[in-house]
């Protein structure tokens, strides 16, 4: 998939759990690690709005497009 989702890097350099920003989202650690592992099929704007304020970062840090 040519779209590379780096939730694990910006938590990594925040030092913060899937957990905690799960909670902080209000949504289950489930349907975060599907986001994260790439199988999720979209992501709404609010939820990457709400991603970057948490993570203090811009959507992309967190999308990256990867030419294959």
């Amino acid at each position: 998939m040519p779209i590379i989702v780096n939730v694990d890097v910006m938590l990594a350099k925040r030092k913060m759990q899937s957990k905690e920003l799960a909670e902080k989202l209000d949504i289950t650690p489930a349907n975060l690690s599907i986001l994260k592992t790439g199988k999720a099929k979209g992501i709404r704007f609010d939820t990457l709005e709400a991603i970057c304020r948490i993570l203090d970062c811009q959507p992309g840090d967190i999308l990256e497009y990867v030419n294959e």
